[in-house]
């Protein structure tokens, strides 16, 4: 594969060439046919050669086209919105630089784990490596994480647990049970970007509660739910994203009597769960999941590649959501779940969360210096977790918001999260939502300071 790639690449096998026979390779290389059907085989999958029906193996035409360009340049132009800062932080290449993504680094995530997890899974013959998955998901899981919420004080039996993949899917599952198109949801203001944008591709009337450094404004919450009467409500329960803040016991209690007072749905959100090292009570555990959703991840504490979530819920409603399930994706990522349930008994999880939990403590202490060294406002002090929720200086020039700053930052490869994202009302243009551990490189804060003062044109 390398001679011949190097050939086409000093041009002394051209666009259109005809390459030799695999018979005639295979002797000149002194290696196998099969050798040569692999190599021909893995140049064509990555588009260097082309196969020809009956005529052998060519050069593929060059494509002059640059995509991560035209991408990158688009997006200057492009509107924010909820999906702008997903699409600029998966585009790896050219945004090195990512405070405004919602995950972990890489270098920070399991991956050695990870490959042992694999190799133990595939030498085991009892592995289920190409069947399809129960209904609920792998049952041994269940089992485990059955365990893991009854010491966070919920308790649901495996059978009332759904496997997922993702927490975004199990969330887009329970919408779709429980609202249908034209409906009212309650969400935060500001609250999860994604909460946004899943919400509103499904046609759903949106409301924003003003959400504080508490817990949601319960004042306006109860007013919002005597005025519409909501079909549901969509919180993070623990680290609130994306203002780090973690609601109040007092705030909970509350909540849940006025959940119960106007027939409310509750779905708590609880995937930052293990960056907490001491949280506070749970919505589901107060409520023993009578009028609560329990929702759980491993993509942001373990691997975005592995995907891997679930749903706790009472019986009767756990029955509908896999119907859904069953409808709509047939089945749970078997693999993965394997994948979690091994990291999660071998000790790698546990070690790798509390390592974790140091580092993001470490990383909030510098990160919240940076801030308030080139003028932002932090407005609230987090417990843990991954994101300040920071206040733009007050002597910017006039026009430049968040938004503007984004766009400004791109051109340095630095991808943001302007605060209008985050917020229903659109009332966070003067916010920022900063990730502790992408913020790290000096350049960033550097482009800040130079970037925030110059005029709107």
């Amino acid at each position: 594969m390398t001679i011949i790639r190097d050939r086409i690449n000093a041009m002394s096998l051209m666009p259109g060439a005809r390459l030799p026979s695999i018979r005639r390779l295979s002797e000149t290389m002194s290696v196998s046919k099969s050798t040569i059907v692999e190599a021909y085989d893995r140049l064509v999958a990555e588009g260097i050669i082309q196969a020809r029906r009956g005529a052998g193996f060519y050069v593929a035409e060059r494509n002059h086209h640059t995509p991560a360009t035209a991408d990158f340049t688009e997006a200057h132009n492009r509107n924010i919105n909820p999906y702008w800062v997903m699409r600029q932080s998966f585009n790896n290449n050219d945004t090195p630089f990512r405070p405004g993504c919602g995950w972990l680094p890489q270098d920070w995530l399991p991956e050695d784990a990870i490959r042992r997890a694999l190799r133990q899974i595939a030498r085991n013959p009892a592995a289920n490596l190409s069947d399809y998955d129960e209904p609920l998901g792998f049952l041994p899981l269940r089992q485990l994480l059955s365990t893991r919420l009854r010491e966070q004080g919920v308790v649901a039996a495996p059978s009332q647990i759904l496997l997922t993949d993702s927490g975004t899917n199990a969330l887009d599952l329970i919408c779709r049970t429980f609202v249908r198109s034209g409906d009212t949801v309650l969400i935060d203001d500001p609250c999860y970007f994604n909460f946004r944008g899943l919400l509103l591709a499904q046609g759903i009337q949106l409301i924003g509660v003003p959400y504080t450094p508490q817990g949601p404004d319960l004042e306006h919450f109860a007013q919002l739910c005597a005025q519409n009467r909501p079909k549901l409500y969509i919180c993070n329960s623990g680290i609130h994203n994306p203002t780090g803040a973690t609601i109040q016991p007092a705030t909970t209690h509350r909540l849940l009597k006025l959940a119960e007072q106007y027939d409310l749905l509750l779905v708590e959100d609880n995937i930052f769960a293990d960056f907490h090292g001491n949280p506070p009570p749970l919505l589901a555990e107060l409520d023993g999941l009578e009028r609560v959703i329990h929702i759980g991840s491993f993509s942001k504490s373990l691997s975005a590649a592995v995907r891997s979530g679930y749903i706790a819920a009472r019986p009767d409603w756990l029955e509908m959501i896999t119907d859904m399930k069953l409808a709509t994706s047939f089945a749970s990522n078997a693999l993965s779940s394997q994948i979690i349930y091994q990291l999660l008994t071998d000790g790698s999880y546990r070690s790798h969360i509390e390592k974790i939990r140091v580092r993001l403590a470490e990383c909030q202490t510098r990160i919240r210096q940076k801030l308030l060294n080139v003028g932002f406002k932090l407005w609230c002090e987090p417990v843990g977790g991954l994101f300040l929720w920071a206040q733009l200086p007050d002597d910017l020039p006039e026009g430049v918001d968040s938004d503007v700053i984004s766009k400004r930052a791109l051109d340095h490869k630095i991808v943001l999260a302007p605060g209008n994202i985050f917020s229903q009302s659109q009332t966070c243009g003067q916010f920022m939502r900063f990730n502790v551990a992408q913020s790290a490189h000096p350049k960033i804060f550097e482009t800040l300071k130079e970037i925030m003062y110059q005029p709107e044109r």
